[in-house]
């Protein structure tokens, strides 16, 4: 047994829930503890703490990233009035990744992990898409309610003098319905642009985004607005420089582009565009397992986490004592990247080093022919077998230990 890796600084570790908490661990038993002396700050995300904390823990994990640097995060629970009633809860608690977000600021990028006999659903998929989600704000930080028949939705503004503006939203005549509240920051727009442009800078490639100021003539007019401004103002000689683009069309245009092109470029969303689409990608490259999330914000913090969510279904079968054949991919290079930033950080090369092995093992595996029930489905390999939860992080073990 060689010596185990060091870490001096660590990473913030948020743990999560159900299927997903139960591969956490064993990523941790079978592929980093027996090589690393694994230094983390951990908070514990399940709903259950979440619960008894009344969720202070989600952002105290979140300012730990702040003192620390870099966090890594397993899946959670998003709880709905179903979740409310199964676990018992006092209140419907927000998205913890949206609670996370909303204090890092900051830009999702997903990409697909690329893997011998996986193909694309979409034959001109040649190349990865990475999607470049807004991190702030919309849906996740919104304000609703119902209104009853008879009732009438307002827009309130109250300016720094006091005066205040409304704008009615709609008068509920005869009929019960429901409003609800979403905002923005320029600061975060800004931030949001300057992120994807920088990121297309470094990765070479062209920077597509797409709004409907069509329609939301204000709230998605100031995007279109404040990226443009910061492409013309501060990107638009180094585009042309390295000989990448950015364009801008609108969502739905944008999205039949997509569909007709060979991929390799970073397609930037907003909040709820980018949530629906990283999945839509991430599928049709094969598999939600099969996708990296990295939140960077402009402060220089990175949350890396798994793109999907807590395989509910089969943490039902973990229950009962059946065998699940959950895909860890995802969560192992959430482990990787969260490593290989923390390594370079430092300054500490072994760690870098290891995170890379990680992930050279993992995709070794799969292309062995050995993988779990999603990629079974999928892989044109000849030769293949679909092996459970547990025994696909072992295989990844074997091939990791020959590795080092």
């Amino acid at each position: 047994m060689t010596r185990k890796i060091t870490m001096n600084t660590p990473l913030v570790e948020m743990d999560g829930d159900e299927m997903t908490r139960i591969i956490w661990q064993k990523i941790k038993d079978i592929l980093l503890l027996p090589y690393l002396d694994l230094n983390t700050e951990y908070y514990d995300l399940g709903l259950e703490e979440r619960e008894k904390t009344k969720d202070r823990v989600t952002e105290d994990a979140a300012n730990a990233i702040k003192k620390y640097g870099v966090g890594v995060k397993c899946a959670t629970i998003t709880p709905n009035e179903e979740r409310v009633k199964e676990y018992n809860l006092t209140q419907m608690y927000k998205s913890p990744n949206g609670t996370i977000r909303a204090i890092l600021d900051g830009t999702v990028f997903r990409a697909p992990i690329p893997v011998k006999g996986v193909e694309p659903f979409l034959p001109a998929w040649r190349k990865s898409i990475t999607i470049a989600r807004h991190a702030y704000g919309d849906v996740y930080k919104n304000t609703e309610d119902i209104v009853p028949a008879g009732g009438k939705a307002e827009l309130l503004i109250t300016l720094p003098d006091g005066t205040e503006k409304r704008h009615l939203i709609h008068e509920y005549v005869g009929t019960d319905g429901i409003v609800q509240g979403t905002h923005n920051t320029d600061e975060s727009i800004f931030s949001f642009a300057r992120a994807c442009m920088n990121y297309a800078i470094s990765t070479r490639q062209d920077l597509w985004f797409g709004a409907k100021d069509t329609i939301s003539k204000t709230y998605d007019r100031r995007f279109r607005d404040i990226f443009e401004e910061v492409y013309a103002s501060e990107f638009k000689g180094k585009f042309a420089t390295i000989g990448i683009e950015y364009f801008y069309s609108l969502i739905d245009d944008v999205i039949a582009r997509v569909i007709r092109s060979d991929g390799g470029f970073i397609w930037a969303c907003k909040n709820y565009d980018g949530d629906v689409m990283s999945d839509m990608i991430a599928t049709a490259y094969g598999s939600l397992a099969m996708m990296t999330s990295v939140l960077v914000s402009p402060d220089g913090y990175y949350e890396y986490e798994a793109a999907h969510g807590t395989v509910q279904r089969h943490y039902y079968r973990h229950l009962e004592g059946k065998p699940t054949s959950t895909n860890s991919v995802a969560s192992i290079y959430a482990w990787s990247g969260a490593l290989r930033k923390r390594g370079e950080l430092d300054g500490n090369a072994g760690l870098v080093d290891f995170a890379g092995k990680l992930e050279l093992a993992s995709l070794k595996t799969i292309e062995d022919g050995v993988m779990t029930g999603d990629l079974f489905l999928l892989s044109n390999l000849k030769k293949k077998q679909e092996v459970d939860t547990e025994t696909f992080l072992l295989e990844v073990g074997q091939r990791l230990s020959a590795i080092l």
